[in-house]
């Protein structure tokens, strides 16, 4: 197994990572920075104001794209598992 083919594998890795983690932080992001909004024009700065819609917000997002985010994740395994032999030899 070659350097190249070990950065090769950290790289798609990485890339699958930021590919299945995006949409549930942007989700997160977006909610977070909707509510932080209500609270500076309401003046109302409770901690669980933040915490709550974004858990419940992330939690709908993954009811949502769990099939998918699974897909990319068993795709990435199946590529790499396949490509086993190669890396052996």
């Amino acid at each position: 197994m070659t350097q190249g083919q070990v950065l090769d594998i950290a790289r798609e890795a990485l890339y699958t990572i930021i590919i299945c983690s995006a949409p549930l932080l942007l989700i997160s992001l977006v909610v977070g920075l909707i509510v932080s909004i209500f609270q500076t024009v309401t003046s109302i700065q409770e901690q669980t104001l933040t915490f709550v819609p974004k858990i419940i917000c992330v939690f709908l997002g993954m009811m949502l794209l769990g099939s998918w985010i699974l897909t990319e994740l068993t795709e990435y395994m199946t590529r790499l598992w396949s490509n086993f032999s190669i890396y052996l030899g």
